[in-house]
This record gives C-alpha cells, sequence and structure tokens, in this order.
C-alpha cells in the first residue's frame, strides 16, 4: 500500500504538471478498447475467460492457497459434505475432542455456515479434484456477471473498464480468490445478476431478465442473506413503484406473466434452504449460525440483541476466542464514545480494500455522483447498506460483495466526470483517469512479483489480510508441513494438539473432514491424559502424536502412554520436528 500511495501521489502531480504525457499512446489504446467494448456480449465472455487464464498464469508465482483460518476450515467442511452426496454428518463419538470454531458438532456434524461457498468448493473438488478450482470458476462467472451488470448501468467502454479494475484487483489476488473464505465472488455473482437484470428488466420486461434477477437473489440468500436483503430491498421497492405508479408500468397481465417463473424460482430457493436448515440443524425455521452461536458465543451479532450469558466451555481455545476476542469486540463497537469512531474505521476499511489509495481520485467527483440522477438509485443503496451494516457488531469489508457492482457503477461514473474535469483549461482530469488505469495494470504486475522483489504481503494477524486488494501471502504453512508428514506415514494417524497457555485462539489447528473416521490424519484437542486414552482406545489401530504448534520449531512427538507396553515403545516410529 506505500507503494500504491506513492505512485499514485507521483501520477497526481504529473496530471497537474504535464496532463498532456503520453496522451498519443493512451488515445490510440482506448480507440482499440472502444472497438472492443461495443462488442458487448464478446466483452462478457472475455472478462471470464480472462480472469480464469490470467489467475491460472500466475499461478508459479501466486500458487494455489492453503487454508489458514477458521473459516476456511468451516467451508471446507461443507465442501467435503457435499462432495460425499450429504447435506450432513452424524455426530462423532469422541466429538468433544474435535470441538472447533465455526463448527457445529450437534445435531449434525457440519460448517456453521450458509451453503454456497461450500457448494462452489464441493464442485471444484468434485470436477478437478480440488476444492479451490471451484473458487476460480466461480470468480471467472463473477467478473462476467460484473461486466454485464456494468454494461446495464454505464456506456459499453466505461463498463469493460470497471471490469478490468475489477479483474486485477478482485480476481487475482484478493481474499476473493487467495483464501477459502466469506464467499466473496458468490454474493458478487449475485449481487450482479439481480442489479443488472434491474434496468433491463424494467426496459425490455424479458423473461430471461427476471429469471438472471431471480438466480442472483437465490445466491445472495444461500450466501450472505442480511447484505442480500439490505440490496434486494430497495430492488424490490423499486420495481413495486415503477411496476404500479410507473409513468410507463406494463400491462398487469403481461408483467403477471414475465414475474410468475422468477417467483417461482425464488421460492424454490427458500424451500431448499428450509429443507437444509431441516437436515443439518434439525429444523427448517433454525439458520445456520443459530445453533452454534447458543452453544458458544456470548455476543450477539446485532446491536438490538442482548448479550448471552456465558457459556461452560470444554476448552480454553474456545473459552479465549468467544469471551475474549468476540468480547473484545462487542465492548468497543457497543459503547456510545466508541460507537461513531468505529463506524468511522469500519467504513474507512471498506474503502481502503475497495478503492486502495489508487482509486481515491476519482472520487474527488463525488459530489456530482450524488447529484447525478443516472446513479441516484444505486446512492440510495448505499444509504440502505450503511444503515443496516451500522448494526452489525462483527464487521469484515469482505461482506460487502455483494454491494461490489454498485461500488463499481458508482466508482466509473465518478470517473467520467473527472475526465471532463479541465481546471484552467488543462485535461488534468482526463490525465487522472488515464494514469490511474495505467497504474492499476502496473500495481497488478508488482503483486505478481512480489516475493522475488521482497515486498512484504499481510499475513494472517488481526485480519490485516482481510482489508488489502492485494490478498494474504503465503499463510498456513506450518500446518500443512505437519498434515503432509503424517500422511507419508504408514496406517491412520491421530495428531493431539497441545496448546501453550498464551496461544493466539485465531489460531486452530483442531480441523477434521467430513468423515472423520476414514480419514488418514485425525486432529484431536488434548483434554488430559484420562480423556486422551479414552480417545486413543477408541481409534486403537492408530499412530498417536502429540503436536505442539506454539513450539519453534513445531513439535511432532510419539503421544507418552500411560505405562506403555515395553513392546509398544519399542518400535514406535518417529518423526522429525516440522520446520
Amino acid at each position: 500500500m506505500m507503494i500504491e500511495g506513492c505512485l499514485t501521489a507521483i501520477a497526481v502531480a504529473i496530471a497537474f504538471a504535464f496532463p498532456t504525457l503520453g496522451s498519443r499512446i493512451f488515445t490510440r489504446a482506448e480507440r482499440v478498447f472502444a472497438r472492443l467494448a461495443r462488442k458487448r456480449r464478446l466483452c462478457v465472455v472475455i472478462a471470464g475467460v480472462a480472469a480464469f487464464l490470467l489467475r491460472l498464469a500466475i499461478l508459479p508465482f501466486c500458487p494455489v492457497p492453503h487454508p489458514f483460518i477458521q473459516d476456511d476450515f468451516s467451508f471446507l467442511l461443507a465442501a467435503d459434505t457435499f462432495a460425499h452426496g450429504r447435506l450432513a454428518n452424524p455426530t462423532p463419538a469422541m466429538w468433544t475432542h474435535f470441538e472447533t470454531l465455526l463448527v457445529s458438532m450437534k445435531p449434525t456434524y457440519q460448517s456453521v455456515y450458509f451453503p454456497a461457498q461450500g457448494l462452489v468448493l464441493a464442485a471444484g473438488k468434485l470436477l478437478t479434484g480440488h476444492p479451490w478450482f471451484g473458487l476460480l470458476f466461480v470468480t471467472a462467472l463473477m467478473c462476467s456477471a460484473l461486466c454485464w451488470a456494468l454494461q446495464g448501468w454505464l456506456p459499453p467502454a466505461w463498463a469493460l473498464l470497471g471490469t478490468t479494475i475489477a479483474i486485477v484487483r478482485l480476481a487475482l489476488f484478493s481474499c476473493w480468490i487467495n483464501t477459502y473464505s466469506g464467499a466473496g465472488s458468490v454474493t458478487t455473482l449475485g449481487g450482479a445478476l439481480a442489479l443488472g437484470a434491474l434496468p433491463r428488466f424494467m426496459k425490455h420486461l424479458r423473461l430471461r431478465d427476471g429469471l438472471l434477477m431471480a438466480l442472483g437473489v437465490v445466491l445472495l440468500g444461500i450466501s450472505r442473506p442480511y447484505e442480500g436483503a439490505l440490496l434486494c430491498i430497495p430492488i424490490a421497492v423499486l420495481l413495486f413503484r415503477w411496476a404500479f405508479f410507473g409513468k410507463n408500468r406494463p400491462p398487469t397481465a403481461v408483467l403477471l406473466q414475465r414475474m410468475a417463473i422468477p417467483c417461482l424460482l425464488i421460492l424454490a430457493g427458500v424451500a431448499w434452504m428450509g429443507y437444509y436448515n431441516y437436515r443439518v440443524f434439525g429444523s427448517p425455521f433454525t439458520p445456520p449460525y443459530k445453533l452454534n452461536r447458543a452453544e458458544y458465543a456470548m455476543a450477539p451479532y446485532f446491536l438490538w440483541q442482548p448479550l448471552r450469558p456465558r457459556p461452560v466451555y470444554r476448552h480454553k481455545l474456545l473459552e479465549e476466542y468467544y469471551t475474549r476476542v468476540e468480547m473484545n469486540t462487542y465492548r468497543q463497537v457497543h459503547s456510545v464514545r466508541n460507537f461513531l469512531p468505529d463506524l468511522f474505521i469500519r467504513y474507512g476499511r471498506v474503502l481502503y480494500f475497495y478503492a486502495g489509495a489508487l482509486l481515491l481520485p476519482p472520487l474527488f467527483m463525488l459530489r456530482r455522483v450524488l447529484l447525478d440522477r443516472r446513479v441516484r438509485f444505486l446512492v440510495l443503496c448505499i444509504l440502505i447498506l450503511i444503515a443496516g451494516t451500522s448494526m452489525e457488531i462483527f464487521f469484515i469489508p469482505y461482506y460487502l460483495g455483494v454491494f461490489v457492482a454498485v461500488f463499481y457503477v458508482l466508482g466509473v461514473q465518478a470517473m467520467r466526470h473527472l475526465r471532463l474535469w479541465r481546471p484552467a483549461d488543462n485535461p488534468v482530469g482526463l490525465a487522472l483517469v488515464r494514469f490511474t488505469v495505467a497504474l492499476c495494470l502496473l500495481l497488478g504486475v508488482v503483486r505478481v512479483f512480489a516475493a522475488p522483489l521482497h515486498i512484504r504481503l499481510a499475513q494472517n494477524k488481526g485480519g490485516e489480510w482481510a482489508a488489502e486488494w492485494y490478498g494474504p501471502g503465503p499463510s498456513g504453512t506450518a500446518r500443512v508441513r505437519v498434515a503432509d508428514q503424517l500422511d507419508q506415514m504408514p496406517g491412520g494417524q491421530l495428531a493431539i494438539v497441545h496448546y501453550s497457555p498464551d496461544h493466539d485462539p485465531t489460531d486452530e489447528w483442531v480441523y477434521n473432514a467430513a468423515d472423520i473416521n476414514d480419514s488418514k490424519v485425525i486432529w484431536a484437542r488434548d483434554m488430559g491424559s484420562a480423556q486422551n486414552l479414552d480417545l486413543i482406545h477408541y481409534y486403537k489401530n492408530r499412530t498417536v502424536w502429540l503436536v505442539q504448534p506454539d513450539k519453534s520449531p513445531v513439535s511432532v512427538t510419539p503421544y507418552a502412554m500411560p505405562a506403555p507396553p515395553p513392546a509398544a515403545s519399542a518400535h514406535q516410529p518417529q518423526i522429525s520436528n516440522a520446520r
């Protein structure tokens, strides 16, 4: 971000001092770009294909990520479950040893999250053998949908320009593609379909646009329904006003005919989600999160909800996470003194993630955008978004993936106004727009070669990675190394994880596959000698290891059995410390 900030400052200075610098090259490039942009359908296809192929091309520099935070493992559990043809898994026999963050153990063993991201990852696992490729494919679809959505609100060349920026800043490097968390690509895809279909449906009243809008609503409902509702409610209100009170309202019979099948699609999505809730949580009216939060959490999700009583915890890590990490956030947000500063920081992080330093100059035209009748509805959507998310206790910028299409339409509209800005009759605004696009591409190249250039990338420290467009650096490698070593050992392995008293509760190692008993490596929590012995006897045919992640290097040693038989200790295999 320091590099981006410095280059942006230099670009602004050059735009004022030499506004015609490189104008011939830029003009030629813009002509070619405009000719391509007029082929709208081709651009939609190119956007997805480009995102897909470019991400594959940079794999040597930005490899397939390792799971490294609790959200990653939770979504991967859902993917593994779906890939086995199940919606949920039975509660494991020794489930107290496997309790972990963001995973429900009762009434079934499954992720606490809504299923969309897990379904995407499961598709990747079934089709290619690795869940990340499902994420890659849906990210490519997201870019195509985003291009299509922008075309509904902007001239073709500007729509393609916005899509190009999104490919670089979201599809190649961000946590959309470099982690398994957040369902950013899925929610952006859903939001883009709903928003892109809106002006087309109102203009042409075509069934296909209604179906695409309904598909977007369903995707939002099975990924991030709260933020999805913040977008869908103003869309529904606008459609209602147009259909019944607009000057160009359609005939009622035609409207009902065009809306019947899309409404049925939405109802089918609601019914499927109810069935999923029934199979996983025991009731169609029990949504994800609810039972898990009731079991472990004290802090609610929204400001108006009361604080829950303190549960009885069986494990120190869970107690630390829910009573210290989450409660610290709750106290800060719930404080009258800190509420407004926290909102300022919260939306500052949103701006930091979606705009960085490079895309800030176009925001100088924000006043003109706010007064622009073309995007007045989208400004209203942003106001509703701010009001709705201000009520949330926990907040990460990628939660707003639903609104990416809105952000990009408004941002590109600001660039359109900036392009016409001519202080002292000098084309400063034109130069600023051109330099912004050029630097966006340049910074993409810099990010690709970050490792050989020794540029520090954010790690999993306090969620810093989740607020930066260039994504996290390699993380989770220590657990992966241990898992690989254990996987190469003959026979089944049982890894009992023991944390130090000052262990970071967000650095969790105890995660398992959907079918725990048939897994090559089972990860379990250290619960003391007596309870560990019950676990070891249950998995009596496995080699048992004590894993201590907080030692440097990570310690992986044979588990010291109470009074072990001499023959067992004499032939116990050894494994070197993970380095």
